[in-house]
């Protein structure tokens, strides 16, 4: 894959003797702890001198230290104030270390930690979760074959000291599990439409099979078997015809109900016949990342042989315009046999998610389904670039995924799923529209109430997350393009519930 080298953790006991750059993990206001004040001693007192003042959280303080010291640089990441530590904040503080290496032309590093008074978290986890934020930062999209960093490109190699070996080997495991599950859905998302598209979108697959989840492919012959015009109508202005892929992940000791996760995974969305512009258009190869969230959760689980089970299922196709694209006023019957008026062929995701969502239900009967999509503007206009947005037929749930977003940095708001939307549904042709009749009015609950219908009454949650897919702007935990949103939450999510089960 066209990215940077993966970084090697190591969990280690003491400072190796030869270790050239040392970074010390300190909490604002806090005295040196026993290793890093024995350095601080070698080294003069530089240390304590450089941790005098007050520093936010993810500062990175360079030292060069005196003769006799064996380090050739010292490194005081601060954590900020104990109160503040948290998952989050610690994996940005790993996000801004990466930085720094980066910046100064590192790729070695021991990263110290002493006791932290006031912080829940044992140190295996701070341990773990700076890695995860240094790692993901750490990651880079590059299809440029003269690319002038890429021959110094090198294994990032760093040992981690200050946590029981054992439990921070563990919680490693889980760290790069989720690292390499957010990292292949940015590949995913990055990917240009002349790369990843209905017909090599199943080859990007294969290294789930690697990870132990089972792949099926559905082509369009398969699709039109069971039913499934809504996704076929999608595609049908495409060349490369619609698939759906099922992924389906079972630990050991996972029962047979599966959670059930369904992405949309359009590849590229011109807007069909109601074409988009060209400013709407330049960023629609990312109209995939539902999908994409999909594919890097489920490798997360797998590399961590988390004990559930766990099934995904992707609506591949091209929303193109052409003499067989599908136009405004068709009627479509769907798989679950409802028959649908479209009028706004842009509002494809919403299709080709009718068609998944029944079919997810029936197959596999699951305990709940989760979707994912870049699904509507309005999401966008009216929670911003803060929040994305969830709809669910359980609040419960809801309640669950909103923490769970809130722990990892994917920021969740709850919109309204009730039956008073479905007025704005009625056809006089049909089962349903699939469009509000007003195209201004809040067009995102009017997509959840339209899709509810297709979920067979399973506890079912909508997250619309358009808007998240891409960043224009490097962060502190990734730089500038995909972000794979939602992956981390629903790890996150689906870890808890196990936990609490």
């Amino acid at each position: 894959m066209p990215q940077s080298p993966v970084p090697v953790f190591e969990a280690a006991n003491t400072i190796a003797a030869d270790a050239s750059v040392i970074v010390i993990l300190k909490a604002d206001g806090q005295a040196l702890g026993p290793r890093a004040a024995a350095l601080d001693e070698a080294a003069g007192g530089i240390l304590s001198r450089a941790c005098s003042t007050a520093a936010e959280a993810g500062t990175c303080i360079d030292l060069v230290p005196p003769q006799g010291v064996a380090a050739r640089r010292l490194i005081v990441l601060s954590l900020g104030k104990a109160e503040t530590v948290s998952a989050l904040s610690l994996a940005k503080a790993g996000g801004s270390l990466a930085a720094h290496l980066e910046d100064k032309g590192e790729d070695e590093a021991t990263l110290v930690l002493d006791p932290i008074a006031g912080v829940s978290l044992s140190g295996a986890e701070i341990l773990a979760r700076v890695a995860l934020g240094l790692r993901l930062r750490r990651y880079r999209f590059d299809l440029r074959n003269k690319r002038p960093i890429a021959a110094a490109d090198k294994v990032w190699r760093l040992q981690l000291v200050g946590a029981d070996k054992n439990a921070l080997e563990a919680a490693l495991t889980r760290t790069i599990a989720v690292a390499e599950g957010v990292e292949y859905a940015r590949t995913l998302v990055n990917l240009p439409p002349n790369h990843l598209h209905p017909e090599s979108f199943p080859s990007h697959l294969e290294p789930l099979r690697a990870a132990g989840i089972e792949v099926e492919v559905l082509d369009a012959g398969h699709l039109k078997e069971l039913g499934m015009n809504a996704i076929l109508a999608v595609g049908a202005g495409s060349l490369r015809a619609p698939k759906i892929a099922v992924l389906r992940y079972r630990g050991e000791g996972s029962g047979e109900q599966p959670l059930a996760f369904v992405g949309k995974g359009v590849c590229f969305d011109s807007g069909g016949l109601c074409i988009k512009g060209g400013e709407q258009m330049f960023d629609m190869k990312a109209d995939m990342a539902g999908a994409a969230a999909v594919v890097g959760l489920l490798l997360s689980l797998a590399r961590q042989k988390s004990p559930v089970h766990a099934v995904g299922v992707l609506g591949i196709a091209e929303n193109l315009p052409s003499g067989t694209a599908l136009k405004p006023r068709e009627i479509i019957t769907t798989g679950s046999g409802q028959t649908v008026e479209v009028f706004d062929t842009d509002a494809e995701g919403r299709l080709i998610l009718a068609d998944c969502l029944y079919y997810t239900a029936t197959r596999f009967e699951p305990s709940a389904i989760v979707d994912l999509a870049t699904l509507t503007y309005s999401v966008m206009r009216g929670l911003g670039s803060i929040f994305a947005g969830i709809f669910s037929t359980d609040d419960a749930i809801a309640a669950q995924m909103i923490a769970a977003g809130e722990t990892v940095g994917e920021r969740f708001w709850q919109l309204p799923l009730d039956r008073a939307y479905d007025e704005g549904l009625k056809s006089p042709l049909a089962d349903l529209r699939h469009h509000a009749k007003d195209m201004e009015d809040g067009d995102a609950p009017y997509a959840a109430a339209f899709l509810r219908h297709f979920t067979e009454d399973r506890p079912w949650v909508h997250l619309d997350i358009a808007g998240k897919e891409l960043a224009g702007e490097d962060r502190p935990l990734g730089r500038e393009g995909a972000t794979a949103f939602g992956v981390q939450m629903l790890e996150e999510w689906v870890q808890m519930n196990r936990k609490s089960a």
